[in-house]
């Protein structure tokens, strides 16, 4: 596995229309953008981080993020979320794509890794692995794998005004006639659909604020997803904080 280069980037831009500029929130002392970097660092099998932006202005603050903290990034077109990445990969020589999202600040480098395990030594290829396409685990653990030659050629099989170029690697499933989608599932211990870690508002982000300061005033700078599970379980009051929230991408998914 050592010898393929996995690359995980993370669609991130100040332009939210719920929550603007979110992405760089105040999250215990940092921008919510570097505490999740922060997070996918301790991956196995990542070996590099990428911050797909946009060339809007006003995206020139995350890219003086990422220059402040020494992150690479790249620049693209704010509404063709599709084109943005695909040009990513190829400038980028993208090899094994980790797609991440910058709504997604606890994002889990174990549950990545048990994935990204599962790409690269399944006995049945698939080409395109999520844990997203049916909502098991909680809201802001998303993650998708594929090859970004398979990203390149779907950006060349759907029209240039198609409005679901917005999103990304979700295009790949729209083609099954072409590509094997597989989903992967939460195990029981991680299955908790309606806890809510994504920021998409400040109802949100309030929780996730929470969580960071609880665990970084007991001096653990990491943190996973079933450390989180048992401390909200205990404060049940916190889940109900943000999961009254409509989330948009309901209607995208098979639950």
């Amino acid at each position: 596995m050592s010898s393929i280069e996995i690359t995980a980037t993370i669609q991130a831009r100040m332009g939210s229309s719920r929550l603007p500029g979110k992405v760089l929130s105040n999250i215990s002392g940092k921008p919510m953008l570097i505490r999740q970097i922060e997070r996918l660092k301790r991956s196995k099998f990542i070996n590099r981080i990428i911050v797909a932006t946009t060339e809007n202005s006003i995206d020139n603050k995350i890219k003086e993020v990422c220059e402040d903290y020494d992150i690479e990034y790249f620049r693209g077109s704010e509404r063709n979320v599709l084109e943005r990445i695909s040009s990513l990969m190829i400038k980028k020589n993208i090899d094994i794509h980790v797609e991440c999202f910058g709504d997604s600040p606890l994002i889990d480098p174990t549950i990545i890794d048990r994935m990204v395990s599962i790409f690269m030594k399944q006995k049945v290829k698939g080409d395109f692995i999520s844990n997203s396409l049916k909502t098991t685990y909680p809201p802001g653990m998303e993650v998708n794998i594929y090859k970004g030659s398979t990203l390149i050629d779907v950006n060349r099989r759907i029209n240039i005004s198609d409005p679901l170029r917005e999103h990304v690697g979700f295009n790949i499933t729209r083609f099954p006639e072409f590509y094997k989608i597989i989903n992967i599932e939460a195990p029981k211990i991680l299955n908790y659909p309606n806890i809510f870690l994504e920021v998409d508002t400040k109802e949100d982000l309030e929780l996730i604020e929470i969580i960071f300061s609880y665990f970084l005033t007991k001096n653990m700078e990491f943190f996973t997803l079933k450390d989180i599970i048992l401390f909200l379980q205990d404060k049940p009051e916190l889940i109900s904080i943000n999961n009254h929230i409509e989330r948009r991408w309901r209607k995208y998914r098979l639950d």
